[in-house]
């Protein structure tokens, strides 16, 4: 049974969410579709790329994953299928593929693909359900388009290291309101070591000198840091909302710095 992720940037009021399942069951009946999240801010490569790179691991080599955010296409950013680390990812290649991999993927098809509608405005539903049940049916994705080297670079904001400090930013804020910054955990404890740090965001009223294992290290309403299972170093207040109660906001400056 085919496994199809939708991850989007379409919310819930609309059509769009059931005109791509309708299409999708259409073609493949016996096709198990999950909806990742159609939450994702308009437009915002960033934050949809955070949400993939976090989830598609979990789910069976095999899975297709479509990517509906900023979806049509041009000259210069084709829609593309990229085969990696055994997963299937169809998207328009506008940066997106480039934020969701460390590495090169191991197969990218630009696509050429006739859709069934003459309008250009949904290629979501009219050119990537084809291209996914395509390759759900078993089919050769060789027959999708021709091959390509390189997929568009799209460079996240990377965090700065100035002597004993490191500066990063907040770059994803999740329903609980805890704040991901982009400093990964093998960074912090390459630069850190052993030594007394704090970490510091908005004003030295807001710092934190310590990391913690789980959010119950804490008291509740008290503020702490942990490295989530993403990788990232998290902001969190225990059972509390970080974002609101601390001003914490995408693209925050956060710093760490040894004392």
């Amino acid at each position: 049974m085919a496994i199809i992720t939708l991850t989007s940037d379409w919310g819930v009021k609309d059509h769009y969410a059931g005109a791509v399942k309708g299409a999708i069951l259409r073609l493949l009946p016996e096709a198990q579709i999950v909806d990742i999240s159609h939450h994702i801010p308009a437009f915002d490569l960033n934050q949809a790329a955070f949400i993939v790179r976090n989830f598609y691991r979990n789910y069976p080599e095999g899975t297709i994953h479509i990517l509906a955010i900023n979806t049509e296409a041009a000259i210069e950013t084709p829609h593309t299928l990229v085969f990696h680390h055994g997963h299937y990812f169809i998207g328009a290649d506008n940066g997106i593929f480039s934020l969701l991999f460390d590495d090169k993927p191991t197969r990218i098809i630009e696509l050429d693909i006739i859709q069934d509608s003459d309008y250009f405005t949904f290629p979501s539903r009219d050119v990537f359900v084809k291209v996914a049940c395509h390759i759900a049916s078993g089919k050769p994705i060789e027959a999708l388009g021709h091959p390509k080297d390189k997929i568009l670079q799209k460079m996240a904001f990377q965090p700065v290291i100035q002597g004993d400090m490191i500066k990063g930013k907040v770059i994803y804020i999740d329903n609980y309101e805890n704040a991901f910054v982009n400093i990964t955990e093998s960074l912090f404890r390459s630069i850190v070591k052993n030594h007394k740090f704090s970490i510091t965001f908005r004003s030295a009223n807001y710092s934190i000198s310590e990391i913690s294992k789980s959010y119950k290290d804490v008291s509740p309403g008290v503020m702490l840091a942990l490295f989530s299972s993403s990788g990232y170093l998290e902001i969190a207040i225990r059972e509390g909302k970080a974002g609101s109660l601390l001003g914490l906001k995408m693209d925050q400056l956060v710093t760490v710095e040894i004392l």
